[in-house]
């Protein structure tokens, strides 16, 4: 190996140090000369099991107060986006605190990817409180409303 192969390989090996890089490929007057840094270990965050979901056991709901609260009487977005509780800024709200809903009636909307969806009420009971604002964000199996 000529002197200035090796020089390039010593000047490759520094800069794969010096970035954090884990390879460096170079190629000149024929010559191509890759240097392969030491394999990296990926730390990982061990996972807390999940309950399992059956209908007598519902999803329970961590708040940002770290309140668990139970998803049996209230009313669950089914998928993460944006929740509006009107059709549009002009519009009434689907429901409110003290209207009576039923299976299948609209209760709010979900923007997901762009795409407005409506989200039915699962079960029928009296609206006791709105737990969303309009134009916030959800996630999949956060409470919307409770119901009575």
């Amino acid at each position: 190996m000529e002197k200035e192969q090796k020089q390039a390989i010593k000047e490759l090996a520094e800069l794969l140090h010096e970035n954090n890089l884990s390879e460096i490929d170079y190629e000149a007057n024929g010559v191509h000369i890759r240097v392969v840094g030491p394999k990296q270990e990926i730390a990982t965050i061990p996972q807390p099991a999940l309950p399992a979901v059956t209908a007598n056991n519902p999803v329970p709901v961590v708040h940002e107060d770290k309140a668990v609260v139970k998803t049996d009487n209230h009313l669950v977005s089914p998928m993460v986006g944006i929740v509006y509780l009107a059709k549009d800024p002009s519009s009434p709200d689907f429901v409110k605190v003290g209207d009576n809903v039923s299976v299948g009636q609209t209760i709010c909307l979900i923007e997901a990817m762009k795409t407005f969806n409506p989200i039915k009420a699962t079960k029928s009971g009296k609206i006791s409180a709105v737990l969303v604002e309009s134009g916030s964000p959800v996630e999949y199996n956060q409470p919307l409303f409770s119901l009575e």
